[in-house]
């Protein structure tokens, strides 16, 4: 039995506008009696999603994804059904019914993740009362010295965790909630001994919102240098919370970045503070990755609201890397990239704030497209009347452009490189462009991906799903050097990445996490029945024998280039290397 009645889904369902729905997360046109947008279950870039108001049905022609209005947020916001009905009822401002029984697990887990919301509501009320309360005076002052204003303070909910290691567990506790809820939520977390203490103590306190405003998780931050643990501590992953799912600010910042057309990404919480609370949010509404690099999830988040990013993240190595991988993302996933440069040592908390909104708004303007970018990154330190430095830089570049959706963008990125490296003559430059084009489509079928895994790799992403607890051990036993090369490094990373999710989840999280790409090879892996993957170790030590095997041929590469120079001029280097040689045989042979 539905947990909702089936007249109150039938009427939800005639009251609700397809079309209104779907524009809260995909921009639509009307063209003729329907309306049509980019598909949001998969990358494109020539729409082919439409929708249908009269039959209150969508339909994407190229992934083929279809139905009514539930469906389409169950398939968006990745929910069942019943959570579905909840949620467009919220939408329309409906009363819910009683529930009629039947489905004990949905109503239960609808329970639960209401009742870790309230928990959230009432932890982030406490959090700003000790703010405001007398023991917060330092958190206050800590606040007005980084220029955090009292507006800011407010719309931000920040707050403060007193030293106490159980003041809000006390709290909660006294309001009725039992233990039980108050460590999944991840706001008590249980010592070796068996204690249960408060998770955050003495920290400044930041909540972190869905987009609708309910508040998820929070983060904290060390008020003291050495009090122990990391400057950032955040909330665990919790059955409301995901990381890799959740922007932070956009609850505040979504209906600008609409208008505005486009969204300025930066690493921390204090980064965006700072830049909300300025004149720069005007011209340019800010979102916060919270110090890692963009994910699929959060990139398909972004999406229904625009498809222009600046970014600017920290210029320190940990921060350009994030930054890397955020906009190779971005670009695979269809987005317009441009990159903002901020000089060595600077971010844009300490920028604003020392420079003013007028210089930041500046570095804004000169931000460079990401292309444009890498290009011109690649190309620093090289002496290009060198002809081996003209072809290495030319080869980086024909891979990096890999990443673009279409032959027109490799072109126009072929452009720039060949301006940079000095080709000017335009039968030379037309080779040159066309040797960026692809040689394969970007999107075609599954099948030609799944032709180039190897038999092991093939064998360890099928095990994930039907041997889970026996494949993420083995997976855990690979090494970054084990993945490098390999046509399912990113999805083996990945897995390698969630060892701490639960082995009844990792499966589903896995495809969460994957680009829409991976994940639909993942998907016609794991229901290949015909797959029956050997001992599972042996998988492991076939990537390390390959591994091995691609250092040995790297390393007589290099011996071959030294004897040519001359042998006696390098003879200890050409010794050396035919140690490692030795060595890397020896480990391939016991393997074999």
């Amino acid at each position: 039995m539905a947990l909702f009645p089936q007249r109150f889904i039938d009427d939800l369902r005639l009251q609700a506008n397809i079309v209104q729905i779907v524009q809260e997360y995909v921009p639509l046109k009307r063209v003729g009696r329907t309306h049509k947008g980019l598909c949001p279950f998969h990358s494109e870039k020539s729409p082919s999603f439409h929708v249908d108001p009269d039959k209150g049905f969508f339909h994407c022609f190229g992934c083929h994804a279809g139905g009514d209005v539930f469906k389409f947020l169950e398939l968006h916001e990745k929910v069942n059904f019943p959570e579905a009905v909840k949620m467009l009822a919220q939408k329309l401002g409906v009363s819910l019914p009683e529930p009629e029984g039947g489905d004990d697990t949905a109503r239960h887990d609808a329970a639960l993740r209401e009742a870790l919301l309230k928990v959230h509501e009432v932890a982030a009320a406490y959090f700003r009362e000790q703010l405001a309360a007398p023991g917060g005076a330092r958190a206050r002052q800590q606040l007005k010295d980084r220029g955090i204003s009292e507006k800011t303070i407010d719309d931000l909910g920040l707050g403060y965790a007193p030293s106490n290691r159980d003041a809000l567990k006390a709290r909660l506790i006294g309001q009725g909630f039992p233990q039980g809820l108050l460590l999944q939520s991840g706001l008590l977390a249980q010592r070796d001994n068996e204690e249960v203490v408060d998770r955050f103590r003495h920290r400044l306190m930041v909540p972190i919102c869905r987009d609708t405003g309910s508040v998820i998780a929070f983060g904290g931050r060390q008020m003291d240098p050495d009090q122990g643990g990391p400057k950032y501590l955040n909330s665990p992953e919790t059955p409301i919370y995901s990381k890799s799912r959740t922007l932070y600010g956009l609850n505040l910042t979504k209906a600008a970045i609409r208008k505005v057309g486009y969204a300025l990404l930066v690493e921390g919480y204090f980064d965006f503070a700072q830049i909300f609370q300025s004149t720069v949010f005007q011209s340019a509404p800010v979102i916060a990755s919270c110090g890692t690099a963009l994910t699929t999830q959060q990139a398909q988040l972004l999406r229904r609201f625009t498809t222009n990013v600046m970014l600017n993240f920290d210029p320190d190595a940990a921060g350009q890397n994030a930054a890397t991988r955020s906009c190779e993302l971005l670009v695979r996933e269809g987005f317009e990239v441009k990159v903002v440069l901020l000089d060595k040592g600077e971010d844009p908390d300490n920028f604003v704030r020392q420079r003013g909104s007028d210089q930041y708004r500046e570095r804004l303007r000169r931000a460079k497209p990401y292309l444009e970018y890498v290009a011109t990154r690649e190309a620093a330190g090289l002496d290009f009347r060198s002809a081996t430095a003209r072809a290495k830089y030319v080869e980086r570049m024909t891979a990096f452009s890999d990443l673009l959706p279409d032959d027109a963008s490799k072109e126009l990125f072929a452009e720039k490189v060949a301006f940079l490296v000095g080709v000017t003559d335009e039968t030379v430059l037309s080779q040159f462009r066309k040797s960026f084009r692809s040689k394969r489509p970007v999107a075609g079928p599954v099948v030609t991906t799944f032709g180039v895994l190897r038999d092991a790799e093939r064998d360890l992403i099928w095990s994930l799903f039907h041997a889970t607890d026996e494949a993420r051990a083995a997976v855990a036993d690979l090494e970054d050097g084990d993945l490098e090369g390999l046509a399912g490094a990113e999805i083996l990373q990945m897995a390698r990445d969630l060892q701490d999710v639960s082995v009844a989840n990792l499966p589903s999280e896995l495809l969460q996490r994957l680009s829409t790409m991976n994940a639909q090879l993942v998907r016609s892996i794991a229901t290949a029945s015909t797959l029956r993957p050997p001992p599972l170790h042996d998988c492991v030590r076939t990537l390390k024998r390959l591994r091995w095997e691609r250092e040995r041929a790297a390393i007589q590469r290099e011996i071959d280039r030294l004897q040519e120079l001359g042998a006696t001029q390098h003879g200890h280097e050409i010794d050396t290397l035919w140690q490692r040689k030795k060595d890397l045989l020896h480990r391939i042979e016991e393997l074999t």
